[in-house]
């Protein structure tokens, strides 16, 4: 038998023999099956820890929307409204530093009685997130108003490498999911 015969021949059966061994299966059926099964933990990991941290900013939010309705943040003496504002936010941090990190940006609006309350998304038509419009107004002692709470923090995602994107700012650059916490009450006279 020629040589290249042989070698043929021996390569067949080591190929058969490959085939009908169950030796290492198990070990590649783990290879094939494990890049998915590890992104969609991964995903599940990461979509339960968005809410989780939006459930927590939500709690502090309305925690510290308390000062304001029951006016301990307007009644603290020698405060103009950007130190108003500093405390506030820092309020806020110190609510949530178990899970987020400052900045959070805040939106406080008051409307008088009758007055149609509207609320403007921050992000804007080309998905990026525009703070710009955000105000920190509060309403004046004895009055009767509304007021309005929001908070809003970019939460980095890590899994969006993987084809999950439940991003909704920064698509593509950035991949953050921009959480908003809001609360709306009457103020005590």
């Amino acid at each position: 038998m020629p040589s290249s015969a042989v070698s043929r021949v021996s390569v067949l059966k080591l190929l058969r023999r490959f085939r009908r061994s169950g030796d290492a299966s198990a070990a590649i059926e783990f290879a094939l099956v494990a890049p998915m099964f590890f992104a969609l933990l991964f995903a599940i990991i990461e979509t339960a820890l968005v809410f989780f941290a939006g459930q927590v900013l939500e709690t502090g939010v309305q925690d510290t929307g308390r000062q304001i309705f029951t006016h301990q943040l307007q009644d603290t003496p020698n405060l103009n409204t950007s130190q108003q504002l500093a405390l506030f936010k820092q309020t806020i941090c110190n609510r949530v530093s178990l899970l987020l990190t400052c900045p959070i940006d805040v939106d406080v609006r008051y409307y008088q009685p009758g007055t149609t309350i509207t609320i403007s998304d921050p992000i804007d038509a080309s998905g990026n997130y525009d703070n710009s419009g955000l105000v920190f107004q509060l309403p004046p002692s004895g009055s009767a108003a509304t007021v309005v709470v929001r908070a809003f923090y970019q939460w980095p995602l890590l899994v969006t490498g993987f084809g999950y994107n439940i991003a909704n700012i920064g698509r593509g650059s950035t991949n953050k999911r921009l959480l908003a916490a809001t609360i709306a009450f009457h103020v005590e006279p």
